[in-house]
């Protein structure tokens, strides 16, 4: 079976390559250096114009992994696959080296008819030569998961994360591996290691993906029922008529009574009826019943937190993330709770993750703000308010926000200069916030602060 995300990852840029080289700075006159040039040729399909900056980028650093997948992405793209193999196995014979094994590795995957065996021997002869390399270890786990040999993926891609655990997207085809081994633990462990480590959208969607098929709440569910349970989940969700949808859930327990995800719907709609207890039961029978899906223990956590019970929230959310990384929002309830107590580390964890799961949504990267200016780390708190403004300018609390922060910045500023240029940022803010807002007292008095220091 072909999974064009896997080949893409394997050649390419794509989405789990876990690339850590940063490109040049093209700001101001500073023109972009050759690898620069070529990244941004592939990306616009100009593979012709990257292949001669690439080829000379190789003879200047032919030990450097990056241009040597550059490289060979390119002779693919041009049509150059065959010689180049060609090439390389003639270098091969000549004189044999870990990084040509490795680019002939590459180019072998990018052929059907080669994706399988010759790839993977020749990941595994890169590896013999270079053992200590973690990208070699990471292709080679992607070759073999290509080819559906999941058992066999599982070992280099576990070490290519352990010679590389920075590369936090690199534990996703490890997860799918681990997934497909039945270790569904294992996975969701994995998993949690890529939320944490700041993953790009396109990453997230991934995650989510494997995330919903290792913890499918329908997965088994039995046909006879599922009229039923439509019917009551039309109740729930469309009509609002919690009742109708009590009857119909309960109607299906009597003939499948360890069904978690009715019990977790029949709470649902308990709750909804604002009968916290009989919800709880429901909630607490669907975790008996489905102890790996976290999303029991967030539906647990929520009716806690609404009922002002957060020592008894917490340890569910906490839970909810270990059972379901993907949660954001039981990260986001979590940062809260953390923030309330003061644990600003813990809360800059949750709410980093709840932004790199919902990077459009504002709540918790205000949050994020929050926990950052508490922190004293202005330059990360301005990073997060300016990212909605710029997005939404007319958004008046978090210009006002901004405002608020470089007043502070000022006034506890004890370097001129700095409380100089804070001071008229936090004028710039807060005016803008009182031409929208005449009456708005906070910016008034902030700028009164200003004014007399």
């Amino acid at each position: 079976m072909s999974r064009p995300w896997l080949r893409a990852a394997v050649l390419g840029l794509g989405l789990v390559t876990g690339c850590s080289h940063t490109a040049a700075s093209t700001s101001g006159t500073r023109a972009p250096d050759s690898r620069t040039r070529a990244r941004a040729y592939l990306e616009e399909n100009q593979p012709e114009k990257a292949l001669g900056l690439l080829q000379e980028l190789h003879l200047q650093a032919p030990e450097d992994l990056d241009v040597a997948r550059l490289l060979t992405e390119a002779q693919v793209k041009t049509g150059h696959t065959d010689a180049w193999i060609t090439e390389l196995q003639g270098r091969i014979a000549a004189k044999e080296g870990a990084v040509d094994q490795y680019m002939l590795g590459l180019a072998l995957f990018s052929r059907a008819r080669d994706a399988g065996a010759p790839a993977v021997a020749a990941f595994e002869r890169a590896i013999a030569l270079s053992p200590d390399t973690a990208e070699y270890h990471y292709r080679l786990g992607l070759a073999r998961l290509e080819s559906e040999q999941y058992a066999a993926a599982v070992e280099p891609l576990r070490r290519a994360t352990t010679l590389a655990p920075e590369r936090a997207g690199w534990r996703l085809p490890l997860a799918k591996a681990l997934h497909r081994t039945g270790d569904a633990s294992g996975a969701v462990e994995a998993l949690g290691a890529v939320v944490r480590g700041k993953p790009s959208s396109a990453e997230v969607t991934t995650a989510r993906a494997l995330m919903d098929q290792i913890a499918d709440p329908f997965s088994g569910f039995p046909k006879a029922a599922e009229a039923k349970l439509e019917e009551g989940l039309r109740y729930l969700k469309d009509l609002d008529a919690p009742q109708h949808a009590i009857l119909s859930f309960e109607e299906i327990l009597q003939d499948y009574p360890d069904l978690a995800v009715v019990h977790a719907l029949l709470g649902l709609a308990y709750q909804r009826l604002d009968d916290a207890g009989r919800a709880v039961d429901e909630f607490k029978q669907a975790i008996e019943r489905g102890p790996r899906d976290g999303k029991n223990q967030l539906y647990l956590g929520e009716l806690y937190l609404s009922r002002q019970r957060p020592d008894a929230a917490r340890p569910a959310f906490e839970k909810a993330v270990a059972l379901n990384p993907l949660l954001d929002a039981a990260w986001f309830h979590l940062g809260d709770l953390h923030l309330e107590r003061r644990d600003l580390a813990a809360a800059r964890e949750a709410f980093t993750v709840a932004v790199s799961l919902q990077p459009e949504a504002v709540p918790p990267r205000g949050k994020l703000a929050l926990v950052y200016q508490l922190d004293g780390d202005y330059a990360s708190a301005e990073r997060e308010l300016r990212y909605v403004v710029e997005k939404d300018p007319e958004n008046m609390e978090f210009s006002l926000r901004l405002g608020l922060l470089f007043t502070e910045q000022a006034l506890k500023s004890s370097r001129p200069e700095a409380r100089k240029t804070a001071a008229g940022e936090a004028e710039r803010w807060l005016s803008k916030v009182l031409e929208t807002q005449p009456e708005n007292a906070v910016a008034s008095r902030a700028l009164q602060q200003l004014k007399a220091q």
